[in-house]
């Protein structure tokens, strides 16, 4: 089964999107600097449960690159307008990083058109205290270095984000597809404007903090995928998400820091295809009840 790469108008720009798969959807949302690349491994495994959908975010992968500031404002509205263009209905989100701020949102403002929730190395709390890594912090103070002192950062900028992602050190040929994007003057935009929002980020804390409150009470089924060391995720999310949120399940998806999906992805979707299934059973048990 074949990837179906497409293109689709929203609010004037292009968006691309590979598709795989029929049925209910599966959306994937990828954070920076990927695209739906980064989910090719992942998908054939969970073709068969559904229709796979994963697009590139505004500005990233083959999308067009667009006069817009990119703001994670920005990134929610380009995401809920395509959905409501596919007429995406009875939605599972598999989330990552960055994503997880849009999928999140879009969850609990939408909770009747899901049907479950998963996330890996994702925003789930506030960016304070215990719940930023030391990794992060790392990384944001080495990036605002870069934007400084480069006029357009683009390939290194986005090179530089991915090295710190993997445990093990990558090829050229690896990082090629997640940077070859960026190449074009002007195309690094979209992670200027991040690294501006993760550094000043009363704005997107109050943010987090209001999905995440909303999170609580959300009775949608989820699946936490969290790895070791990990990046995003510490141990104390991973603590407050058992203590916080219900119809939780969480695996321990191996040995990895931010990318999961390229070192091990079949573990992944293996984990996700059986809790998939398992959502799947409980709601045709529901029904016939």
């Amino acid at each position: 089964m074949s990837f179906a790469s497409r293109l689709i108008d929203i609010h004037g720009s292009k968006m691309h999107y590979l598709e795989q798969g029929v049925g209910d959807p599966i959306l994937f949302l990828h954070g920076m600097p990927t695209s739906s690349y980064l989910w090719r491994k992942v998908i054939p495994m969970l073709a068969p449960l559904g229709r796979c959908i994963a697009l590139d975010l505004i500005g990233m992968g083959k999308s067009d690159k667009t006069n817009i500031d990119y703001s994670f404002l920005d990134h929610l509205n380009y995401v809920e307008t395509f959905i409501e263009a596919l007429n995406l209905k009875n939605l599972t989100i598999v989330m990552h990083g960055w994503g997880s701020i849009i999928g999140f949102d879009y969850a609990m403002r939408h909770e009747d058109n899901c049907r479950g929730l998963v996330f890996y190395e994702s925003y789930l709390c506030p960016m304070i205290d215990d719940y930023v890594s030391l990794p992060v912090q790392e990384q944001i103070l080495s990036l605002e270095k870069q934007v400084t002192a480069l006029d357009s950062p683009s390939v290194a900028f986005a090179d530089t984000m991915m090295r710190q992602g993997f445990m093990d050190r990558l090829s050229e040929e690896q990082i090629a597809p997640y940077s070859q994007p960026f190449s074009q003057k002007g195309s690094d935009k979209p992670l200027t404007q991040y690294i501006k929002e993760m550094s000043h980020n009363e704005k997107l804390n109050n943010f987090i903090a209001s999905y995440s409150e909303k999170l609580t009470h959300s009775k949608l089924s989820k699946l936490m995928l969290y790895s070791v060391p990990g990046f995003l995720t510490t141990m104390s999310s991973v603590r407050w998400a058992k203590k916080n949120l219900s119809h939780l399940e969480m695996i321990d998806v191996g040995e990895e820091l931010h990318y999961i999906q390229e070192s091990n992805p079949t573990l992944m979707g293996e984990a996700i295809s059986v809790w998939l299934q398992g959502v799947e059973q409980m709601v045709s048990e529901k029904i016939e009840g």
